[in-house]
């Protein structure tokens, strides 16, 4: 064999190699979580509004890059728990980290370390795995103060790599990317190629309704409240019915959650309406109801529904 055809096969070897391992990314609260990992994933697989706390249980979103599978964990943002459910999506995002092969911390560039992150960063140095951190929303903050925040996160936990983003207009977004590609463990993919996530369509679309919801309600209906997907119906069409029930706490929440002659909750459909029928390729005809139950955030089924163990 000649020295040009052992390389050759050298380099084919080396292609023939993949890469997969699951990627945790935590952070504070609203720091970006979730449009960081659509924008990674190339689509929709995680809700993103405005409103804190909107990611309530992990979300797996799976992006393909170079030769390797890599598994975003989006978990719920960490904070200070007041509430049993508060508990539940705290202990979750912690769940998710010690479980990953990497854990990447996300935080707020215009925030930095106040508040929150702080508690993250202590929290950080009881976990193993190889951490980077990535610093968000760069471009609303000068590059000086970039390097002093990343500078100072970094005398905290040594990082193993510093990455500064957009997950808005996706800037630095494919370093990111790069770096996870080489990093991860070799082994075979866990799923699918075409599989972008985890998540059931049931859920999912459950999903997408409380992004809506949360998008018209943001000042006026309390964070307590939850859709959940009854009936999914295939027609022969080639259509599908789809029946949520929003559930709310109290009558008052119900009144603001329907609007004046049922505006709000028509908005709230017609929008969730539109984007099932992108993501699913096919007509959607939605029904929304709401219902109050009181109290359900200390009903265990409810956690179960969203994905979360119910702490006692």
């Amino acid at each position: 064999m000649s020295e040009e055809q052992d390389m050759a096969g050298g380099a084919n070897e080396a292609a023939d190699v993949t890469h997969s391992g699951f990627v945790a990314l935590i952070g504070p609260t609203n720091a970006g979580k979730s449009t960081l990992v659509n924008r990674l994933v190339g689509a929709k697989v995680s809700i993103v509004s405005h409103k804190v706390q909107t990611t309530r249980a992990i979300v797996r979103g799976i992006a393909i890059h170079n030769n390797a599978q890599i598994v975003f964990m989006d978990t719920p943002g960490i904070f200070k728990p007041r509430r049993r459910l508060d508990r539940a999506m705290v202990t979750s995002a912690w769940g998710g980290a010690k479980d990953a092969d990497l854990i990447m911390l996300l935080i707020d560039s215009e925030r930095g370390l106040r508040g929150d992150a702080e508690a993250i960063l202590e929290g950080l140095k009881e976990v193993k795995q190889p951490k980077i951190l990535v610093l968000n929303k760069i471009d609303r903050v000068k590059r000086e103060d970039l390097l002093a925040l990343a500078a100072a996160a970094n005398e905290k936990i040594a990082f193993d790599h510093t990455f500064m983003v957009s997950a808005e207009n996706g800037s630095g977004c494919t370093d990111v990317m790069d770096h996870l590609a080489k990093t991860l463990p070799e082994g075979p993919w866990y799923y699918p190629e075409d599989q972008i996530s985890d998540l059931p369509m049931r859920q999912l679309a459950a999903e997408i309704t409380r992004e809506k919801l949360f998008l018209r309600l943001h000042q006026e209906l309390p964070y307590a409240s939850h859709v959940e997907t009854e009936k999914w119906e295939e027609r022969k069409d080639g259509s599908v019915r789809i029946e949520q029930v929003i559930y709310v706490q109290r009558d008052s929440q119900k009144k603001i959650a329907l609007g004046k002659g049922g505006e709000t909750i028509k908005a709230i459909s017609s929008a969730s309406r539109r984007e099932l029928s992108e993501i699913l390729e096919q007509q959607v005809h939605l029904f929304l109801f709401v219902k109050v139950r009181e109290n359900w955030g200390d009903d265990p089924e409810r956690f179960r529904e969203m994905g979360l163990d119910f702490p006692r």
